[in-house]
């Protein structure tokens, strides 16, 4: 049987075989490097997928489009989640990891395109640790969602990913029966040492 071809670039480590997969999704200017010291910090046990974003915006890497500073081009965040199913679905069956635990893991872009397959491809995606997201499709589906696990950890002074915008998601999340757990920090836009023990604990309690 042929292998299912990947369409994105990407590293692959397999890790150890109890222990989850992990889909790291770099921010804009980002490579599949960019996150490897998170995922570590996460689980040094872990497998790690780490594709790259298809799209360049003056030379810098991003997963979707976008019209301005923090304006989306929504029907491209559509097209370019479809992608990345795609690409999940792949990979777990190139890689033999049918079975595995995946968990998303992004920040700025990369958790904002996650946040859009969580949206649109529950059958590709259906756990994330999303670092300084906000709602990347405004008009998605309305798919059940129930059985999806997303953390959240957010800024209260986001000049990036408004506060408000995070909210939306969030909303959005919940109306549609995930389960969501949300933590903020009085920061801007980053990772801080409290959100990522609490993505740790997080991670730990499935």
């Amino acid at each position: 049987m042929t292998a299912p071809a990947l369409t994105f670039q990407h590293r692959y480590s397999p890790g150890e075989p109890t222990a989850p997969v992990l889909l790291l999704l770099h921010s804009t200017g980002g490579s599949p490097a960019e996150l490897l010291p998170l995922a570590d910090a996460l689980d040094p046990r872990a497998a790690v997928l780490a594709p790259a974003g298809q799209v360049s915006e003056y030379g810098a890497t991003r997963w979707f489009r976008r019209l301005a500073e923090g304006v989306f081009d929504f029907a491209d965040v559509a097209v370019r989640a479809d992608q990345l199913a795609d690409f999940v679905l792949a990979a777990r069956e190139r890689y033999s990891l049918r079975d595995r635990r995946l968990v998303a893991v992004g920040f700025s872009n990369g958790a904002n395109i996650a946040a859009a397959t969580l949206l649109t491809r529950p059958d590709a995606l259906s756990e994330a640790v999303l670092f300084s997201a906000m709602m990347p499709l405004p008009d998605s589906p309305a798919i059940e969602l129930s059985g999806t696990r997303i953390f959240l950890a957010n800024g209260d002074n986001d000049p990036m990913a408004p506060a408000t915008s995070t909210a939306e998601l969030v909303r959005a999340l919940r109306a549609r029966s995930a389960e969501v757990t949300a933590v903020s920090h009085p920061g801007g836009h980053g990772i801080t040492r409290a959100g990522l023990d609490a993505a740790t604990a997080w991670i730990r309690q499935s």
